[in-house]
């Protein structure tokens, strides 16, 4: 039950639900996950709610402003990547085909974030930390460990990626469909998807994975506190057991039963 305190440039480190409704998004992850929640007064913009698995902080959620929603942003996980430098990395992700939604600002002490698009059209972000270092917990059951960008164009994804956060990627020798994983300093972090018909109308995007002990299980329990499964449960290969999910507010997220443990 260790606590993360610092993660290493290039590597998700928090990760974020934007949402139409707070309080129902606040029970239902705190039902499946078991996560108790704690709101952070933020101004008008009402309350940012830290998500915590015993204690350790698993990421975040808000309600979607208004002039996201006007713009017809539907709620959706956001994936931040460690940078030590959120300016010059923002910058560098510009020179890289990136678009600006948001520069690089100060939230309070705790942290430095951009706000971006990349060259295939997912949005991320870059996160500084200052005084909040991320998420205290990834990888363990109940938390995220996994991140997947699903992109119409893999290739150019991995060379900005590559050269914005300095990943190495390697094919998967295990999937059952083409896929990439990238890894910073040796560990697999995540992996890359292309978007293929198949997923209909669904935006380039990241997503996020939460670990679980029981992948049918949970998608069951999901779908009684008002979630639903989109895809699975399935078996992906020797990977381990996989559905995708949608909250009740429509966020899609994914959970995943390892057939072995990742490291």
């Amino acid at each position: 039950m260790a606590t993360v305190t610092q993660h290493t440039p290039g590597s998700p480190c928090w990760f974020e639900l934007a949402t139409s409704d707070q309080d129902s998004a606040k029970q239902f992850y705190s039902q499946l996950f078991g996560w108790s929640s704690m709101d952070i007064p933020i101004g008008p913009a009402g309350m940012y709610t830290m998500f915590q698995l015993d204690g350790r902080d698993t990421g975040a959620a808000y309600t979607l402003m208004p002039e996201q929603t006007s713009q017809g942003v539907p709620p959706h996980w956001m994936v931040y990547f460690h940078t030590p430098d959120c300016d010059a990395s923002t910058a560098k992700a510009v020179e890289l085909g990136a678009n600006v939604i948001a520069p690089a600002m100060d939230v309070y002490e705790s942290v430095r974030i951009s706000m971006l698009q990349d060259p295939t059209g997912a949005h991320f972000a870059l996160c500084q930390p200052k005084q909040h270092a991320g998420a205290g917990v990834v990888g363990e059951n109940n938390s995220i460990g996994w991140s997947e960008l699903i992109t119409p164009d893999p290739a150019k994804a991995i060379a900005f990626y590559t050269a914005l956060l300095g990943w190495d990627t390697k094919p998967s020798s295990t999937s059952p469909v083409e896929y990439t994983e990238f890894m910073v300093g040796g560990q697999p972090m995540g992996g890359i998807m292309k978007l293929t018909p198949e997923f209909g109308e669904m935006p380039p995007c990241w997503s996020v994975y939460m670990m679980v002990a029981d992948c049918d299980g949970t998608a069951a329990k999901a779908a009684e506190l008002g979630g639903r499964a989109c895809h699975g449960p399935f078996d992906a290969g020797s990977v381990g057991r996989i559905a995708v999910m949608n909250d009740p507010q429509g966020a899609m997220f994914n959970i995943i039963q390892l057939a072995s443990p990742m490291h």
